[in-house]
């Protein structure tokens, strides 16, 4: 299992599966990740958090706990 947390700088993956309950799977589903998405990791923080993301034509910065739920190919 791969993580959007690991993935590399530059690199496109799709979104396999998100893992979390409740409100927070919730919350990460309205940012617009959601399973067969393609997500482009732009840029990550000099210390690791947040990580910028470029998903359905916009960019998101998600912190790496948020990054570690979602499953990616």
């Amino acid at each position: 299992m791969k993580t959007l947390k690991e993935v590399p700088i530059g690199s496109t993956v799709t979104i396999v599966k998100l893992h979390g309950e409740g409100a927070v799977k919730r919350r990460i589903m309205d940012m617009g990740l959601t399973k067969g998405t393609q997500v482009h990791v732009r840029k990550v923080a000099p210390l690791g958090d947040p990580i910028e993301v470029t998903v359905r034509g916009y960019e998101l910065s998600l912190r790496k706990a948020d990054a570690q739920m979602v499953e990616v190919q």
